[in-house]
């Protein structure tokens, strides 16, 4: 029979060589932690500013997996590896809704609170953010002056300048489309991908043909409903932002030197994939 002492004596010196991580990686080595942690740097005196930091820190990681996920995603359509895709492109909507429900975090900081540690910000803004920038770029809203803000960084400017110059994930999508015997216009399969994408009646009708008959072309019905999923947490995200914007500064212009709200505002009516939407309301 086991001595009650000798067996208690026995877990107490397993467990303790199961805690000793001096040889073996540990959670915080593998991820790294003493860098994350301490990248959070406060330049004022503002209790708040800490969420502020975090905030932002944490969003850009996320945007970072999006991106991993979008590129990919990309990749795979243009092999016609379309169950793949599909995964990826639910995984970026995932993270969309991530981003949504940050803003309610931001929204718990109040104008006066913002106002303090806002001088101590210079120029700084979201705007100049080239993950957000080149997300943008990949789902088609492509335009020339968004380069601007990265000149200064010749490393971003050219990641940036990557997604400016190739095709969209929607692009990539309509070429799919017409190797698949879809009649897609030329002018939208085979043109300058630095021109931000423009409806056409043509593509909608290459769509409805999808949408008339899913069965026929599922995997292509599928890519339209993952489209539209991807594009409505985008928007949501987007409004978000304009409302938490409009929450904790008002109408003031931003610190990068855009109008704020109004800015904003206008980024709400940017539609990425306006025959996916305009064809529902024929059918």
């Amino acid at each position: 029979m086991t001595c009650p002492i000798h067996h208690t004596e026995n877990i107490v010196r397993e467990e303790k060589a199961q805690l000793d991580f001096s040889k073996d990686m540990s959670y915080g080595d593998y991820l790294h932690l003493d860098q994350v942690l301490s990248a959070q740097h406060p330049l004022s005196p503002e209790h708040n500013e800490m969420l502020f930091i975090v905030q932002h820190q944490t969003s850009e990681l996320w945007m970072k997996l999006m991106l991993h996920e979008l590129q990919a995603a990309v990749a795979k359509v243009a092999a016609d590896e379309l169950p793949e895709a599909f995964k990826m492109l639910a995984r970026v909507s995932r993270i969309m809704e991530q981003l949504v429900h940050a803003w309610d975090v931001l929204g718990t900081m109040t104008p006066p609170e913002y106002s303090a540690l806002r001088p101590y910000l210079a120029n700084s803004s979201g705007f100049q953010s080239a993950q957000y920038r080149r997300i943008e770029f990949m789902l088609g809203n492509k335009n020339p002056a968004m380069l601007k803000p990265h000149a200064h960084r010749p490393d971003l400017l050219a990641q940036v300048q990557t997604a400016y110059e190739a095709p969209s994930l929607y692009d990539e999508v309509l070429r799919l489309m017409a190797r698949r015997g879809i009649a897609v216009p030329a002018s939208h399969t085979q043109r300058d991908w630095t021109q931000a994408y423009a409806a056409d009646e043509g593509v909608k009708q290459a769509w409805l043909q999808v949408y008339r008959a899913p069965r026929e072309h599922w995997d292509l019905y599928q890519m339209g409903e993952e489209l539209v999923d991807l594009e409505d947490a985008f928007r949501l995200w987007r409004f978000r932002h304009v409302t938490t914007v409009e929450r904790v500064i008002g109408f003031k212009r931003g610190t990068g030197g855009t109008g704020g709200v109004s800015y904003l505002r206008k980024m709400l009516d940017v539609v990425l994939f306006p025959e996916l939407w305009a064809l529902r309301t024929e059918l």
